[in-house]
């Protein structure tokens, strides 16, 4: 696929199937959740941002999204491209590039991500992310496992 047939823009919303599609092409993404359909419009209305990879014939192929109270901090998750149109043409970078100038536009200096494990090389520079040192992410797990 030519990358100059990909336009990336940050969209209010997109036809649900399509991102579940593109979330379980991930690898185990969703792929229990039957109603992952229904709670597609939620999840763009409660992100600060969604950019969508797009084929001119209007086809996902591939997609990132921020949360953020649109004032401080930033978290950009579920970055996600299309198996077939990985490797080497750019759009990860372009979904990425994007999400963050959409932060930096609106005064929002901190900006960050959790990359899966061996992916952190892909958001070093020149895309700017560096390893925050003697932070840890964490997850809860509930009040049943103290």
């Amino acid at each position: 696929m030519n990358t100059e047939d990909i336009t990336v823009s940050v969209v209010p919303a997109w036809d649900a199937e399509q991102i579940v599609a593109l979330y379980r092409s991930a690898g185990g993404w969703w792929e229990e959740m039957s109603d992952a359909v229904t709670v597609i419009p939620a999840l763009f209305d409660g992100s600060f941002a969604v950019a969508v990879a797009y084929t001119r014939d209007n086809r996902a192929v591939g997609m990132g999204r921020v949360l953020s109270d649109g004032v401080s901090d930033a978290y950009i998750q579920d970055v996600v491209v299309d198996p077939a149109c990985r490797g080497g043409q750019g759009i990860g970078k372009r979904i990425i590039q994007l999400l963050v100038d959409t932060c930096r536009q609106a005064g929002i200096t901190w900006i960050a991500l959790i990359a899966e494990p061996g992916t952190h090389t892909f958001y070093a520079p020149p895309l700017g992310f560096t390893v925050m040192e003697d932070y840890l992410p964490m997850k809860y797990e509930g009040d049943d496992k103290q």
